[in-house]
Formats: C-alpha cells, sequence, structure tokens
C-alpha cells in the first residue's frame, strides 16, 4: 500500500482536487458526503481554497491543483475563477465560461435548442427598459401575442434573470382567471394565488411559453458526467404551494426511471452547458419530455445514494 499522505494506494502521486467554492456551498452536507468519498477512495487529496482566497487573493496565489471543482454561487467572482483556470489549466469537472449562461433564461432555451433539446414554445419580449412599449406585443384578455405567435391561457410567464425565481402562471377567464406565483420555497409554501391579477408584467424582459400539463409532478435530473444521471419528482409548486414534507422536515421525492430518450437529453444537457455535475428540471406532458430549466451544479438532497 502507499505511503504518506502525498500518495495514493499505488504509491503515485495523489490527485488534487481544489474545492473552489463558497464556504456556504462547501459545508452543505451533501458536499460533505462527496468531498468524504473522495479521500475515502484513497487516490484523492482535497484543497479547499476558502472564502478569503477567492475573494481576497490574487489568482497567482490561488493553490495549484490537478482538478478543479469550482461553480457559481451569489458573490462568487465567476471571471476571476476563470482567469486562474486559463492560468492554470487544472482540469474542470464543471466548465467556467457556459456558467456565465446560466443566469440569462433566454441564453438557455437558445443554447438547449442548438443541441436539438426539446423546450416548451415561448416567445421573448425584450425591454430596454421598464414599462417600455413595444409595438410586437399585444395583451388581451385570454391571451398575448409576441411576434404573431399567440399564447393562450394558461401561460408561463418567467424573468429572464436565472437568478430570479419568481415564475408566474396566467388562467383564462373560463376558469376563473388569476395567477400563480411560483417561488423559492419559504417555509412549506411554494406558490401563491392571486385571483384579481389579471394583467402581465411590464416591468422589465420576460419568457412567455405555453404551460405543459404534468400531472402535478416536476422531474429534477442530476447528471454526473454525461454517461449517468439520477433523477426524483416532487409535487409540483403549481398543485396547490403546500410544500409536501416527511416526518424528519424534508421535502418529499419521489423515486423516477428516466426513458432512454430522456437519458440522452441528460447526456445533451451535459455536454451543451459542459457541466459534468448538471441539475436541470423535465416537463414530463402528453407523453413528451421538454427541458425547462438548467442550474449546472445542483446536489441531490437527503439522499445516501
Amino acid at each position: 500500500m502507499g505511503g504518506g499522505d502525498g500518495e495514493g494506494i499505488r504509491g503515485h502521486k495523489k490527485i488534487t482536487v481544489g474545492v473552489c467554492v463558497m464556504e456556504k456551498k462547501v459545508f452543505s452536507a451533501p458536499m460533505g458526503q462527496i468531498l468524504d468519498r473522495l479521500k475515502a477512495f484513497g487516490e484523492f487529496e482535497i484543497i479547499h481554497f476558502g472564502d478569503k482566497v477567492i475573494l481576497e487573493e490574487p489568482i497567482e496565489r490561488w493553490p495549484i491543483c490537478d482538478c478543479l471543482i469550482a461553480f457559481y454561487s451569489s458573490g462568487y467572482p465567476l471571471e476571476k475563477a476563470e482567469a486562474y483556470a486559463a492560468l492554470r489549466k487544472p482540469f474542470l469537472v464543471n466548465e467556467l465560461d457556459p456558467q456565465h449562461l446560466l443566469h440569462d433564461r433566454r441564453k438557455v432555451y437558445e443554447r438547449l435548442e442548438m443541441y436539438g433539446i426539446p423546450v416548451p414554445r415561448y416567445a421573448l419580449v425584450n425591454r430596454e427598459e421598464p414599462y417600455q412599449e413595444l409595438d410586437y406585443f399585444i395583451e388581451e384578455e385570454d391571451y398575448i401575442e409576441v411576434h404573431g405567435n399567440r399564447f393562450w391561457k394558461p401561460f408561463v410567464e418567467k424573468p429572464v434573470d436565472g437568478d430570479n425565481h419568481s415564475i408566474m402562471i396566467y388562467y383564462p377567464s373560463s376558469a376563473g382567471g388569476g395567477m400563480k406565483n411560483l417561488f423559492r420555497k419559504v417555509g412549506n409554501r411554494s406558490s401563491e394565488f392571486h385571483p384579481d391579477v389579471r394583467r402581465v408584467r411590464r416591468d422589465g424582459s420576460y419568457i412567455y411559453e405555453e404551460f405543459m400539463p404534468t400531472g402535478g409532478t416536476d422531474v429534477k435530473v442530476y447528471t454526473v458526467g454525461p454517461e449517468y444521471a439520477h433523477a426524483e419528482a416532487r409535487k409540483s409548486p403549481v398543485v396547490d404551494g403546500v410544500v409536501m414534507r416527511n416526518p424528519d422536515g424534508k421535502e418529499v421525492r419521489y423515486p423516477v426511471l428516466l426513458t432512454p430518450n430522456e437519458k440522452q437529453m441528460a447526456r445533451e444537457v451535459c455536454m451543451a452547458f459542459r457541466q459534468g455535475v448538471c441539475g436541470f428540471d423535465l416537463l414530463r406532458s402528453d407523453g413528451c419530455s421538454y427541458v425547462c430549466d438548467v442550474n449546472g451544479w445542483s446536489f441531490v438532497k437527503n439522499s445516501h445514494k
């Protein structure tokens, strides 16, 4: 067996894995599991950069590593990490340049379409300034029209900013109208219905897409390289906005088997965004599957496997 801490099981030098991620993410339970298991394997040495180094030190003073785990979260200096990767050229689990795309839903959809990955039918409404009047945008009681492309209610409205999770669904007058606002879980709620809201937002740029009926579940997919994907379902926030939790307070997730077609989609999402570890959302509607969101590095919660 190998010797000191720098040596692997066959006496080779260990592969150094740099963790260049905000500490809030590093100290999450799933990340702890990933790094502990890498260490237990015996071939890897983990180097934590830490917030102080990432935010304050010049990249020339950052640790050198063979392999880099680096992904954006709020406050993360992505351009600085890119400069470091260009300087030291480590193997990147998740490439850095494409992570810029993930902050703009327009760019995400454009990249998905470029790779032939199915997305919901959608249209873009781009405003240079809030409340700008657009000649190509028409709103009627039960539909909107964008460049002549008509979307009957129910339709979905998403901010182009990928970090803004306030997504709205507008319902037809035949169903009583109103709007449902979906948002990141707050306590036990994930959506709120507003019966009196009829008109769409005009304070910025939005994507409009047809509402895809899914039977009340969303499928979350997590790739680990292009050859492997884990999937699970959760109750959709569209149902009633009440988060289903099991007795220990964790959100209930259901096991999911991906179809061969969906496994191919997972492979293509992973390669299109060059993110080895990549979470994305699948809508299963009418026997077809569509990708409606790509998140980059994401953790599977409460799953030992």
